[in-house]
């Protein structure tokens, strides 16, 4: 089976988005390119990349939609946030065993970062990946 390792987030400052990322999760920057830095948790690489022109039909954007981030305390993580400039988009709530469709399943809290980038925060994780401590029945 294929397995996610590498994400690739456009912006207009990479200095300050990478910075964030290093400083809200602990992330640890193991490369710069030519347009940009790789930063690693040990199991996934994000590439912080400068926002430039498309070439051969390959649209550019900024940002992904969003990324998950699971962590062991979701209060201190949020601080950190906040302290670096970003915010809480909803108010926390447990996350833990529930259907995987229903709403708010696995993320505590979402947040909005750099570039307007948001993230969802989470201790429980998410099904199927690993070191998940969300607990969801399968239907049969």
């Amino acid at each position: 089976m294929a397995q996610v390792k590498h994400i690739a987030i456009r912006t207009r400052d990479v200095p300050k988005t990478a910075a964030f990322y290093k400083e809200a999760f602990g992330l640890t920057e193991v490369g710069t390119g030519q347009s940009g830095v790789y930063l690693t948790d040990g199991h996934l690489n994000i590439a912080i990349l400068n926002l430039r022109p498309g070439m051969d039909g390959e649209s550019m954007k900024l940002g992904v939609d969003h990324i998950g981030f699971q962590v062991e305390d979701v209060d201190a993580t949020v601080a950190r946030i906040n302290k670096l400039g970003g915010k809480a988009l909803n108010e926390p709530h447990q996350a833990g065993p529930s259907e995987p469709a229903g709403p708010r399943s696995y993320f505590e809290i979402k947040c909005l970062c750099p570039d307007d980038q948001v993230i969802d925060v989470s201790s429980a994780g998410w099904v199927g990946a690993k070191g998940c401590r969300a607990q969801v029945t399968q239907k049969r």
